[in-house]
């Protein structure tokens, strides 16, 4: 297609068709005209891309939650008019601070960009020679962020972008230890640990009171609560996503707490230059997200929860009756994604499907469905059980009858799985040398392999260091599973090739980061 031909073709289509006006309405049940939906799948389609029903939540990589009609008018209308950014941000933060409690509140770029922005907080104070120091020339800064072990995820990046040295602690005795004058903030996850686990919000910030360190929490995936319950326990900063459970603009995000320690916040995020640039938020971002926290409060959460569990109950009615299989729907706990999900499992005698077969059936299928991990990069370890999963919050009014019928379909009349069969074609335990070929650049790693007939074992070595490998080899075909989790790092690689005596090649599955060609030679 020519260029201008796609772009007439897109300025033709229906602005309520592009925008989606589906959210709230759909979260409080009232029914909405289909065919104003249609448009949405001929713009992706448009550029050859496939849409999604989203029966995983509110996940980041599927486009995260469902927008609000108040959010995206808020957006509409301030990108009518101009106003100074800062000035802006002030008057935001006095009014999240009415609707939330805490002192001041600040919108940013996302959660993650909000764990950031509040590190880089503390590491300067909102001193600019320091704000220009940030990330590579710290040392004689408060450079140190003290983290709990059970808090440990791939969203560490967020804060260790600054800098800082990350120092995990386990035990309180740890904690006390680990604080000292180069400890520029402590970082915890929301959840059951750090509610009532060993080191809990409620000691850690005692002790940090003392030693007049900040203590952040990431509750990306929460709503709002009157009292904050991480303030009130102690804590001076909260972050929260704005594409999660809020339903704002998946690229903001909310930091609340400790006026000062906000505005140094601010400091290090755009317009302002230095480290910090790249984490601007536009003036309708910043409108919207403050449109999501005005709407939290207003909305019927009991309704929302009583529509979510109606269309499970549904899909449940649906696939009740075939014979194997046994449905479940299971009610949120705790505060982080406070939806419920169905667990949808069977008896393999009956229905000869792992999960992934069928999770990976239902992304194939048209239309194209998300459940359980899939649809966000490699499922890593793969779903060998017989079940699957479903989550409703963020359906569409009559998603839940086409995910119905196709799970039906699919479980009633499973498709036939080849699976690899035959004798190893040799034996390739011992090491290789392994290169690998990424995007812009080609890597010497190695592998270490033990064998058992058909299975494989041993370790893979990255630039980042060691991590167990496990695999199975059918003749000459080999698979080999890496996954290396330590300090929250996540990758995963799931390499796939041909063994030819002593070299092997073929193509790795990299996960969130794309693919790869490999090859290896025996040593």
């Amino acid at each position: 297609m020519k260029r201008r031909t796609a772009i007439k073709n897109l300025s033709a289509l229906p602005v309520a068709g592009v925008i989606g006006s589906t959210s709230i309405m759909h979260l409080a049940g009232c029914k909405t005209d289909k065919t104003a939906m249609l448009p949405v799948t001929s713009l992706y389609e448009s550029i050859g891309v496939r849409t999604v029903i989203n029966a995983r939540g509110t996940i980041t990589v599927l486009g995260a939650s469902r927008i609000l009609p108040e959010v995206q008018q808020a957006m509409d209308e301030a990108v009518a008019g101009y106003v100074q950014i800062d000035e802006l941000m002030d008057g935001v933060g006095k009014r999240l601070a009415e609707l939330t409690g805490a002192e001041s509140g600040c919108i940013t770029a996302g959660a993650s960009a909000a764990i950031t922005a509040a590190t880089a907080g503390c590491v300067t104070g909102g001193d600019p020679d320091k704000i220009w120091m940030i990330p590579d020339n710290i040392a004689g800064m408060k450079n140190e962020v003290i983290i709990t072990s059970y808090s440990r995820t791939a969203y560490d990046a967020a804060a260790r972008a600054v800098g800082v040295k990350m120092i995990e602690v386990e035990t309180l005795a740890e904690l006390k230890s680990a604080l000292r004058p180069s400890t520029a903030m402590i970082m915890i996850l929301a959840g059951s640990a750090s509610e009532n686990g060993p080191l809990s919000l409620k000691e850690i910030s005692a002790e940090a009171k003392k030693a007049g360190v900040p203590v952040l929490v990431d509750a990306a995936a929460e709503g709002l609560e009157l009292p904050n319950p991480h303030l009130s326990q102690g804590a001076d900063l909260v972050a929260y996503s704005g594409g999660k459970y809020l339903n704002g603009p998946q690229c903001a995000g909310l930091l609340l707490g400790r006026k000062d320690l906000i505005y140094a916040s601010r400091m290090n995020t755009g317009p302002h230059h230095g480290f910090g640039r790249g984490f601007k938020v536009g003036r309708e971002e910043i409108m919207g997200m403050l449109a999501a926290v005005e709407m939290w409060f207003r909305r019927d959460h009991q309704a929302e929860l009583k529509l979510w569990n109606s269309r499970l109950e549904y899909i449940a009615g649906k696939l009740q009756d075939i014979p194997g299989v046994t449905v479940n729907i299971r009610q949120p706990r705790g505060r982080s994604n406070p939806s419920p999900g169905l667990a949808v499992s069977w008896d393999i005698e009956k229905i000869p499907l792992k999960g992934i077969d069928a999770e990976q059936a239902l992304w194939d299928g048209n239309p194209r469905i998300a459940v359980s991990g899939f649809g966000s990069f490699l499922p890593f370890p793969p779903n060998e059980s017989p079940n699957i999963s479903i989550n409703s919050s963020q359906l569409a009014d009559g998603d839940e009858i086409i995910i119905a019928d196709s799970v039906y379909r699919l479980l009633s009349a499973p498709p036939a799985i080849t699976l690899p069969t035959g004798a190893p074609a040799q034996n390739i335990a011992g090491q290789w040398e392994l290169e690998m070929k990424f995007y812009a650049s080609t890597v010497s790693q190695s592998l270490k392999i033990e064998q058992n007939y058909n299975q494989l074992a041993g370790t893979h070595t990255g630039s980042i260091g060691q991590r167990n490998i496990s695999g199975t080899i059918y003749g000459n075909e080999v698979l080999i599973r890496s996954s290396y989790g330590k300090d929250g790092a996540r990758i995963n690689i799931e390499f796939k090739g041909e063994i030819n005596g002593n070299t092997m090649h073929g193509d790795a599955i990299l996960g969130e980061y794309g693919t790869a060609t490999w090859s290896a030679k025996k040593i």
